[in-house]
């Protein structure tokens, strides 16, 4: 935890990195109990848990998509990540956190009330139906997804859920930009255009990366018209027939 820690101080100051770090700590602590009857994760040991979960998803704290966003939704969460860790630092915005397994959004959202967050909604359903639900389409600042998935099919997951003129940022491998290059057709026809990759990195004052060894990959996708309608198509087609 010292990483994070000391990120969080940086940022907060102590009071209130204190208090940060508490959350981030019972947190996985929980999650790694729960682990054992629940598959939340398959990283088990503390140090990694804090690189590749927490500081991972916090590489998007210093984007101006987060922060001109209100209302977050992020597709496919998992165990909560990169949702949670984001709502612990970003109290003032509201998540939402979707997974298609309803037994582990219960317990995200459980763990979530017990280290007080008080702005995160989990709802369990798959994107392809959300994503054409009036209460969900087209009604976030800002969608985010770890979701193992081609860009393509991603972005048919993701897109709709984001207003005209919002973002979409999906955490990738090395090949994002490879995949990007594949997908820039079914990006525009789901309204979205690609903006930028970029390497993950979360930067001290005095330069140090981070996240230097982890090697992801971020691409960030501007909302410049509505999706059309018939998308997403039905659960099971986007991954079994990507855009292309």
């Amino acid at each position: 935890m010292e990483r994070l820690e000391k990120l969080l101080t940086e940022r907060f100051g102590e009071k209130r990195a204190a208090k940060l770090a508490d959350r981030f700590s019972k947190y996985m602590e929980m999650t790694l109990n729960w682990n054992e009857k629940v598959n939340l994760t398959s990283i088990t040991e503390p140090a990694e848990f804090v690189e590749k979960h927490f500081l991972d998803s916090l590489s998007i704290m210093d984007s101006y998509e987060i922060e001109d966003a209100e209302k977050i939704i992020d597709i496919g969460t998992g165990g909560g990540f990169p949702g949670i860790p984001l709502a612990i630092v970003f109290p003032e915005k509201k998540f939402t956190l979707v997974d298609s397994l309803d037994k582990r959004m219960k317990i995200v959202q459980q763990m979530a009330d017990e280290i007080g967050l008080k702005n995160v909604t989990t709802v369990h359903g798959r994107a392809e139906d959300l994503g054409q639900s009036k209460q969900y389409r087209e009604k976030f600042d800002l969608c985010v997804s770890r979701a193992v998935a081609n860009l393509s099919t991603l972005s048919e997951y993701c897109l709709p859920f984001v207003k005209v003129e919002g973002s979409f940022i999906a955490f990738k491998g090395p090949d994002a930009e490879e995949e990007a290059m594949a997908a820039e057709n079914a990006i525009m026809e789901l309204g979205g255009a690609l903006a930028d990759i970029e390497e993950a990195g979360l930067f001290m004052d005095d330069g140090t990366d981070l996240l230097a060894d982890v090697g992801h990959m971020l691409v960030h996708i501007d909302k410049e018209s509505k999706t059309p309608k018939k998308y997403p198509r039905k659960a099971g087609i986007p991954s079994k027939n990507p855009l292309k």
